[in-house]
């Protein structure tokens, strides 16, 4: 399970399995975010999750292929100022949606 949420000054925070997900590898595939996650909107930050997020599940290849569509179908839609959660199986299950439509089965 992936959660974020707002830290008490502010700054973005996700979670897998209750432990920090880091933006350090997303950032050397892609530095779009320096200053780390968010989500809520369609900029630099959600895009850097979007990719850490993909990138955790099925690699680089995959996730530099989908990141952007997932920014905006998912990471963009959840509310800036609330906690977030996705389960994998949700996360594969919107992969599984993309490989179809592209007909990838």
């Amino acid at each position: 399970m992936y959660r974020g949420r707002r830290g008490r000054g502010g700054e973005w925070r996700v979670y897998r399995n209750a432990r920090p997900l880091s933006v350090r590898r997303s950032l050397r595939v892609r530095n779009h975010s320096p200053t780390g996650f968010s989500w809520g909107f369609g900029g630099s930050g959600p895009a850097q999750l979007a990719l850490a997020l993909l990138m955790d599940l099925v690699g680089d290849d995959e996730a530099l292929r989908q990141y952007q569509r997932f920014k905006w179908d998912v990471v963009s839609t959840w509310p800036q100022d609330e906690s977030w959660e996705i389960s994998e199986g949700e996360i594969r299950g919107w992969l599984g949606m993309q490989r179809r439509r592209e007909g990838g089965g």
